[in-house]
């Protein structure tokens, strides 16, 4: 009786570790070293589901959680989720720790490996991204005041929109501080490319996770340029297909929000891809080879000072910025199409620092 009791406890320990290994999914189950990452606007539509997720990711032992409001219920949620465990803040926060306001915010950067900010106002019906200019370049350049101040060896991950204006403020405000170092800020626009995988997928008849589809120049509009021509495996798809899968994974952002009727945007699909990029940015770190995103980063890939492309991710962030490979006529024509818009974001972005 007693070797059929072992028998059944020890099946039925394999298949709980097996149960709660279902979200990890594109994570890294490996043994890694003790990493801190904070997000900076964790209590909201994409905070929250992405603070969820990093908690779920055995790479991260700290998770470090900051927002103007909410965020220790954020973190007294997550919290309770029974991962990483054995790696407390201290006995009473299981790993996770909430920040609130600007006199909390040294600590809850302090140390950190890499820093995610998806903070900032979500887009409604009728905004494009360039509307949220306004509001959200300050938050980020208040945010990225403090990185500077209080982690500036941190990878930078942005998630705040928009990206092609906010990722040129953040390095010009690291500039200003004397922090700068182009290989640790990085633009997440990982979600163009989990929505071309997706909609590639459907068309090609394959299946979604073993798709892999790069996506280049910028995380907005026509600056979003998915090459379906570099797209694996390969289908035979005609060119109205291939115009049509590029103008959905233009405006994917725009979809959501309509289909949410004012009700937000692309919080739930946002956090995930921000969470895969994170993913690789701790493996990176850790020193896991051939970690191969697409981000938008400062680059000499074109004439523009930004731009998004493959990367390979190490133990100092951006090791190599990779090539854009052979394009197609219609690729190539989408290229120099989108320059202009993007420059123009760009630009905007840079401005902004100075004349504040």
């Amino acid at each position: 009786m007693a070797a059929v009791v072992r028998s059944v406890l020890r099946r039925s320990a394999k298949e709980k570790a097996a149960s709660s290994r279902w979200w990890i999914r594109g994570f890294s189950a490996e043994a890694a070293p003790e990493r801190k990452v904070t997000i900076l606007g964790a209590a909201g539509g994409i905070g929250q589901p992405l603070s969820l997720l990093m908690k779920l990711n055995p790479l991260v032992s700290s998770l470090s959680l900051y927002d103007i409001a909410a965020t220790p219920g954020v973190a007294a949620d997550v919290g309770h989720i029974n991962t990483r465990s054995e790696n407390f803040l201290s006995a009473d926060d299981f790993g996770v720790k909430g920040y609130v306001g600007e006199e909390q915010i040294k600590e809850a950067l302090e140390g950190s490996d890499v820093v995610i900010i998806p903070a900032g106002v979500p887009r409604k019906p009728g905004m494009t991204r360039d509307d949220l200019f306004t509001i959200n370049a300050g938050i980020v350049k208040s945010l990225i005041e403090a990185v500077a101040k209080f982690s500036p060896k941190a990878l930078i991950n942005m998630i705040s929109n928009p990206v092609n204006s906010t990722v040129p403020i953040a390095a010009e405000v690291l500039k200003s501080n004397g922090v700068y170092d182009e290989k640790r800020l990085l633009g997440v626009t990982t979600l163009d490319v989990v929505r071309a995988k997706t909609f590639y997928a459907g068309k090609a008849n394959a299946n979604v996770a073993d798709v892999k589809v790069p996506v280049v120049g910028g995380h907005a509009g026509i600056t979003i340029l998915p090459l379906f021509s570099q797209a694996n495996p390969k289908a035979n798809l005609s060119h109205d297909v291939l115009h049509a899968l590029t103008k959905r994974t233009q405006d994917g952002g725009t979809e959501v929000v309509e289909a949410k009727a004012g009700k937000g945007s692309a919080t739930l699909s946002m956090a995930y891809a921000g969470a895969l990029f994170a993913d690789a940015c701790l493996k990176g770190l850790n020193g896991v080879p051939d970690v191969v995103e697409c981000a938008f980063v400062q680059s000499n890939i074109t004439e523009l000072p930004f731009f998004a492309s493959k990367v390979r991710l190490g133990k100092n962030g951006i090791e190599e910025v990779l090539g854009l490979g052979d394009l197609s006529d219609y690729e190539q024509q989408g290229l120099e199409s989108l320059k202009s818009e993007l420059k123009s974001s760009i630009d905007k972005g840079i401005s902004f620092v100075h004349k504040a």
